[in-house]
């Protein structure tokens, strides 16, 4: 066996195991959604966080693999590579279908949180079903079209970074949830005339907690895999990935506590995910301190993104938008 092969099949080891910890996200999604929902509203959250990773990955082998990352047209999407044309024989570009795969369905199941209470549930399979096929694999050909070696994106070629996707991956379903609540609107009896928000007592706030571990371990897959070789710089973004997620919780919390004059459990979940998101787009290049600023700053921005929102009476059952858009956004120009 020689030492390009040993290296390659480590490699791929790697990744996989990556896209492993990526599903693993799913899980946590579905347990923070499903915990602070109401208890009545539960298990239709959860059905449509599982509904929606089924839909969003058999799209993306279908048509949105090809979309992202087939023969580029000028830059702005692929036209080869689709389900039809790939064969399990070709074992590293199945690898990267496995692990992008799982990003796609990340992307879709952002907006499940947000829209939680109040989209019909075929609805929301049609929402999954154009995110894996247009939305997210355009977006993502724009960035990293260029990643199995072809033509890179427009958007890549003028030096766009992004490393793991905290645009291409969570702004991108932080708009689409955004636009959706837009248009659903809020949930019954949330904002009435004269009067504070009305506040749903969450179903299951510990599941709602643990979902959030889950979302952490996911991110060391998110963000370590996103390499797509075992090398040297795993490790530092795996350290870099951890310390954005506490500088996040830290954060959040205080502010938080600022705020609202007591430690809300949902801020300082939604804090972690804030860090994780804000570090995705450059963990492989952040320094420790630099991860936990960023975080730290991510953590801020999310209270004060949902604050406004809560304001502007704009509906986001669990969070979804502050800490998956704004920070996404923040990260990626930081």
């Amino acid at each position: 066996m020689t030492d390009s092969f040993d290296t390659t099949l480590i490699d791929m080891l790697w990744v996989l195991w990556a896209a492993a910890l990526v599903f693993v996200m799913q899980a946590g999604f579905l347990c923070l959604e499903a915990g602070t929902t109401r208890t009545k509203n539960a298990i239709n959250v959860a059905m449509k966080n599982l509904a929606d990773f089924a839909i969003a990955v058999s799209v993306f082998w279908l048509v949105g693999f090809g979309v992202m990352f087939g023969t580029s047209q000028s830059g702005w999407m692929g036209s080869s590579l689709f389900g039809w044309e790939l064969e399990s024989t070709d074992t590293w570009l199945v690898t990267v279908f496995i692990f992008q795969a799982m990003f796609c369905a990340t992307a879709a199941t952002i907006v499940a949180g947000a829209v939680a209470e109040r989209m019909p549930f075929l609805g929301y399979l049609w929402t999954a079903f154009w995110i894996a096929l247009l939305i997210y694999p355009v977006f993502g050909h724009w960035a990293w079209g260029g990643l199995l070696g072809g033509t890179p994106g427009w958007l890549a070629a003028l030096g766009f970074i992004d490393f793991a996707g905290a645009t291409v991956v969570h702004s991108v379903g932080g708009w689409v949830a955004l636009a959706a609540v837009l248009v659903i609107g809020p949930r019954e009896g949330r904002f009435q005339v004269d009067k504070p928000p009305t506040a749903f007592p969450a179903g299951n706030l510990p599941l709602a907690m643990l979902g959030a571990l889950f979302m952490v371990l996911g991110w060391f897959g998110f963000n370590g895999g996103s390499t797509l070789a075992l090398n040297s710089s795993v490790p530092g973004i795996i350290a870099n990935t951890i310390l954005g997620a506490v500088g996040g919780i830290l954060s959040a919390m205080l502010v938080g506590w600022r705020v609202r004059r007591y430690a809300d459990v949902m801020y300082a979940i939604n804090g972690a995910i804030a860090g994780l998101v804000a570090v995705t787009a450059g963990a492989h290049a952040l320094s420790l301190p630099a991860a936990f600023l960023m975080g730290g700053i991510s953590g801020v921005l999310m209270v004060l993104a949902s604050e406004w929102l809560l304001k502007r009476r704009i509906d986001d059952a669990v969070g979804a938008i502050p800490a998956h858009l704004v920070t996404g956004l923040w990260g990626t120009l930081a």
